[in-house]
């Protein structure tokens, strides 16, 4: 399984489609809530989302949202990054309520290589969040310095830093021929 591209694998106007997508709970919500100190009660509180505002529910909180999505999108988009250089824009579009499941997906904006080293590049993308109606709820871009392979290849390759397991008492060893990357 591939986690991240290297910059020469990055092809503007390709789309990734992030696989599987969440459904969202009121414990993951209100978890996310109570671990940000974010106790805004459209988010936490059902009996004043229900009375006192347009949604007549709790509002699943956008920077949950936003982290899903980024964080579905980074073994296709950044899981080999070197830096998340810039956020570029967010938008929330539509509410998303617990029980929604989202997906997302990344699409290639631009790429360039690095003005100051050679080894690495920046990817210029935008993610789109939907519901299982595919109603979109979230919009961002983001710049990502990624490695070429050149990078990869002096760092260790596609598994950079892995161990080797050991044998000891309790494991003799794989055999020679069964080893595989």
């Amino acid at each position: 399984m591939q986690f991240g591209r290297s910059y020469e694998e990055f092809t503007v106007g390709e789309t990734y489609a992030h696989w599987p997508g969440k459904t969202i709970t009121e414990y993951d919500d209100h978890l996310f809530c109570l671990l940000t100190m974010n106790h805004h009660p459209l988010h936490i509180n059902a009996h004043y989302a229900g009375e006192t505002t347009d949604f007549g529910q709790n509002v699943v909180v956008g920077n949950y949202v936003y982290s899903l999505l980024l964080g579905m999108s980074v073994p296709d988009i950044s899981g080999k990054a070197i830096a998340n250089l810039e956020i570029e824009s967010l938008r929330h579009v539509a509410p998303t309520f617990h029980g929604d499941t989202l997906y997302g997906e990344t699409t290639v904006l631009d790429k360039r290589e690095s003005k100051s080293k050679n080894d690495r590049g920046v990817v210029h993308v935008e993610t789109i969040g939907y519901k299982q109606d595919g109603q979109i709820v979230c919009i961002f871009r983001r710049k990502v310095m990624v490695p070429k392979e050149s990078y990869l290849e002096t760092r260790g390759g596609e598994q950079p830093a892995r161990p080797v397991p050991r044998p000891d008492k309790n494991w003799s060893g794989r055999p020679q021929a069964s080893v595989s990357a």
